[in-house]
């Protein structure tokens, strides 16, 4: 019997990463990628040219697709459906001002978490669009239409008819009631300072339209979604992800408004709900760090791994960047502890505890935010790779830890949604892929303590 195909789209910032995934075992049959221009603000039609590059030969043998975008960004189309500019994508901080403002218009912190599941922040495309009224108001004029990145990718392959959206990339834009699972276009009117169209609002498992050559689209959804839906998260599982940033999400079954700002309340693609708590510096952690020391990262790893729990003392606190959770944007790194007779062992260990110290910080957001305890840990991302991570992440966070195997989460959730649609089944199907590397070890709760007794004697950061 011939195998059935679906192709899982992920279109990130920096590329698109297609696969082609065997729809009823989910074996990733062939991988193809292209590159994204960089920069903050792209022309979207640039997108349209990578999507066609790596679906080039994969997208005959597909069955279905779907495709999973970076969250956030604003394409805002005319009535022709052509870009009235660059589309403003999730890292564009310009604004900041707008996101303070629009929060003040929702009634405060809480009761913007309450209405839109989120405080607003620059990344949401809520605060993009009233920047648009405020800074260019011919362009904000023009906009007839606005959509998201992976909904604009998904219209364009429908054929440019009925343009839809799924509820998780919605829950994302600080125009959609995450409680109620619908849109806000009052919200959506006020930013931008008229009426403006809004995607239809897909199921997880709807075919939502067919390329030219018949192929089934998905709804498709934002990123982090499709991470969570390919992991196959469940509830008591928290997802770490170590990249250039770091982000910890959990799947749960009601929605959540964290007023702190700490915790973003997201929908999950399965039709529950994606508490997000992310913090501003991730793997760079450990490269500053092995570049402090004149070492490559594997013996860093293991300079690391030969020091006792506690760095005799050293702590690390990784706000090299500023940081999120908590939420000190003015903040810069700190080293203390040295004593004479502190070794590079010592040093090196305490870079690797000061990042996963500020992971479990969003852990506990998390936490708070939902009041579901952490049973299991999935480790992810670049810093994954370290081994000194995963030895150390389970002293820290105090339960066990799952390294799954290095794949492309994100393309393969979007594949198994793909499937989803395909099957018309009611919960998404059963892919056996969890191979992973569990790390126990014995709780070292003295490593968080040291750390948060930095944490907190330094709070005078603004």
């Amino acid at each position: 019997m011939k195998p059935t195909y679906v192709l899982g789209i992920d279109s990130s910032t920096q590329s698109c990463k297609a696969l082609l995934v065997d729809a009823g075992s989910g074996e990733v049959i062939a991988e193809q990628r292209s590159s994204h221009p960089q920069g903050t603000q792209i022309d979207p039609r640039h997108w349209i040219t990578a999507l066609e590059e790596a679906t080039a030969g994969l997208m005959e043998q597909a069955s279905a697709l779907s495709i999973a975008g970076q969250q956030h960004g604003m394409v805002a189309l005319d009535e022709q459906g052509v870009p009235v500019r660059d589309a403003m994508l999730w890292n564009d901080t310009s604004s900041a001002p707008q996101a303070r403002e629009l929060a003040e218009e929702l009634g405060g912190a809480q009761a913007s978490a309450e209405k839109i599941g989120s405080v607003p922040v620059a990344s949401l495309t809520v605060t993009k669009l009233r920047w648009l009224r405020d800074h260019e108001p011919e362009n904000a004029a023009k906009t007839s239409q606005v959509l998201l990145p992976h909904d604009y990718l998904t219209w364009h392959l429908g054929g440019r008819k009925e343009a839809v959206s799924d509820h998780g990339d919605a829950s994302g834009t600080g125009y959609y009631d995450p409680a109620a699972r619908r849109f806000l276009p009052e919200l959506a009117a006020s930013a931008l300072g008229h009426p403006v169209k809004l995607p239809r609002l897909a199921q997880a498992n709807e075919v939502v339209g067919h390329t030219a050559g018949g192929v089934k689209i998905a709804a498709g959804t934002g990123d982090n979604m499709a991470a969570a839906l390919g992991l196959d998260l469940q509830p008591g599982d928290v997802c770490i992800s170590i990249g250039t940033s770091g982000v910890a999400s959990a799947v749960v079954d009601h929605s959540v408004h964290d007023g702190t700002g700490m915790v973003t309340g997201f929908v999950a693609a399965n039709g529950k709900f994606l508490p997000l708590a992310c913090t501003l510096n991730g793997a760079p952690v450990l490269d500053f760090g092995a570049r402090m020391l004149g070492v490559g990262q594997e013996e860093f790893s293991q300079l690391a791994l030969a020091a006792e729990p506690g760095s005799g003392g050293v702590v690390v606190l990784p706000y090299f960047g500023g940081e999120r959770t908590p939420n000190r944007p003015e903040a810069t790194g700190l080293l203390q502890g040295l004593r004479t007779t502190t070794t590079r062992e010592q040093i090196a260990r305490a870079y690797v505890e000061g990042l996963l110290c500020s992971m479990k910080d969003a852990v506990a957001a998390l936490e708070a935010s939902t009041k579901v305890a952490t049973r299991r840990i999935l480790l992810i991302g670049g810093g994954a790779q370290s081994e000194a991570v995963r030895v150390i992440a389970p002293q820290v966070f105090g339960v066990a830890v799952d390294v799954p195997q290095t794949a492309q989460y994100v393309a393969l959730g979007a594949a198994r949604q793909a499937a989803w649609a395909l099957g018309g089944q009611e919960q998404p199907p059963v892919w056996n892929l969890a191979e992973s590397t569990r790390y126990e070890a014995q709780p070292r709760p003295e490593i968080y303590a040291g750390y948060a007794k930095l944490r907190d004697r330094t709070d005078g950061w603004k």
